[in-house]
């Protein structure tokens, strides 16, 4: 009887096909396609991916930004100066620079130093020390406060006086082992200077010398003042950010006053008080027409602003259209699908901009392997061929990781679209899976048989 029993439930499963069939990659060729096997090594993964294939790239709207603009507009037509009637000035009031000590002048940048060799020497016995073809010789100071003499090389006499500009070229003479005899003068006075301008004959620089420059001689070298009223006629002098103001009476009837010494850097203007007014009001328009400026230049900042905000409203509007055709699948992505003893079976999409391995595929999202059912043995890439010749064609890239260092190999190799990923299942997985689908049907089989 349970031999009848075994044999009736055997024959009923096997015509009814409850036995479970599981999937697997087989080498060779069939009826329905041409089958070969790879296994993946450091060598094959190069020959996989040798096959060229070029990302998808994300939108440019992704990679443009708002950008600066058009740049800033101009202020326009600038309104014309307004001139204003002068009033008469009250008294003048006197300010005088701080006492200062004349001090021994320096030589500075641009001066002009002369090299001078005494009667009856003659150039030769300079050893070469001086190129004019007379016994003397100018040199400019340079840039870097230096001069540059033949067979010495470049000497500092920049913010030295003369006796020290003197000492520094006998030590330099010494030690190229010359012996010169010399003396040193200023030829040109270029570093220093003093400028006069305003209501004077001839405005221009004055330059400061040896000798102390006082503010009487400075007027008599520009040929004196040329004002109409000495009453309302004063000189400024500017030394320093601070303006000094000496009446022009008071100037002339102080002894005193007239010794003032100038300085170099100082600027002396000869103004009458009518013009001061009218220096005024010029100065009154600046301010305003500056102010017209910083207002127009505000407004095309604010301008400004609004087209870049604009820019950015429209990149982040054509950004939010891309993100939501992407959420509606309606855009032309490529994709790998991964299949078997996986964690979860569908479609990978490929990354935009970069290469994907199969490392991604398989640990990206928890869609790894099924550890309890999958084999490591038997992890396929299923690609078909390009060629249109052999279009039944199929490699199965085979990667075993039973040894878990053959794991970055699936870090280098490259996915291609439409590529399957297909993990086999553990030899238990398909017996236990063959034994549940066996299990109820020979219940139910045998106790029709019984009845």
């Amino acid at each position: 009887m349970r031999i009848a029993v075994a044999f009736i439930t055997t024959l009923a499963l096997s015509s009814c096909g409850a036995a479970y069939h599981s999937q697997r990659v087989v080498s060779g060729t069939t009826d329905e396609a041409k089958v070969r096997v790879v296994q993946v090594t450091p060598q094959s993964v190069l020959v996989a991916n040798r096959s060229a294939y070029t990302p998808h790239d994300l939108p440019a709207a992704f990679k443009a930004t708002a950008g600066t603009g058009s740049g800033l507009r101009g202020t326009g037509a600038v309104p014309e100066p307004a001139y204003t009637a002068q009033n008469r000035p009250d008294a003048l009031e006197t300010r005088l620079p701080p006492s200062v000590t004349p001090q021994p002048y320096k030589i500075g940048i641009g001066d002009v130093v002369l090299l001078a060799t005494p009667a009856g020497t003659s150039v030769a016995e300079l050893s070469g020390l001086l190129a004019a073809q007379n016994s003397r010789q100018g040199y400019t100071v340079q840039d870097d406060g230096s001069i540059a003499i033949p067979d010495v090389g470049r000497v500092a006499i920049a913010g030295l006086t003369l006796e020290e500009a003197e000492a520094t070229l006998f030590q330099s003479l010494v030690a190229a082992q010359i012996e010169p005899t010399f003396s040193l003068e200023i030829s040109q006075f270029n570093s220093k200077k003093v400028s006069i301008g305003g209501a004077v004959s001839t405005p221009g620089v004055i330059p400061v010398t040896l000798t102390p420059l006082y503010l009487d001689e400075a007027l008599a070298q520009v040929g004196g003042t040329t004002a109409a009223n000495l009453d309302y006629t004063s000189v400024r002098i500017y030394r320093n950010g601070t303006i000094y103001q000496v009446p022009l009476e008071s100037l002339y009837a102080n002894s005193r006053i007239q010794k003032i010494p100038l300085l170099a850097g100082d600027s002396v203007f000869v103004d009458d008080a009518y013009q001061l007014d009218q220096a005024s009001a010029y100065f009154a328009q600046q301010i305003q027409l500056a102010e017209y400026r910083q207002n127009a230049r505000t407004a095309a900042l604010s301008q400004l602003q609004t087209e870049v905000a604009l820019r950015r409203d429209q990149l982040e509007e054509a950004r939010s259209n891309y993100q939501a055709q992407v959420a509606l699948d309606a855009t032309d992505r490529d994709y790998v699908y991964l299949t078997g003893e996986v964690k979860q079976q569908g479609r990978f999409i490929l990354p935009l901009g970069r290469q994907a391995s199969l490392a991604d595929a398989l640990y990206e999202g928890g869609k790894g392997l099924a550890i309890q059912t999958a084999d490591p043995r038997h992890i396929y890439v299923l690609r078909t061929s390009d060629d249109p010749m052999e279009f039944d064609a199929l490699t199965a890239w085979q990667l075993n990781v039973k040894n878990a260092a053959e794991l970055a190999l699936a870090a280098r190799f490259e996915l291609r679209p439409n590529d399957i990923v297909f993990v086999a299942e553990q030899p238990v997985t398909k017996w236990n899976r063959t034994i549940s689908q066996i299990t109820p049907s020979l219940i139910t089989t045998g106790i029709a048989a019984i009845d």
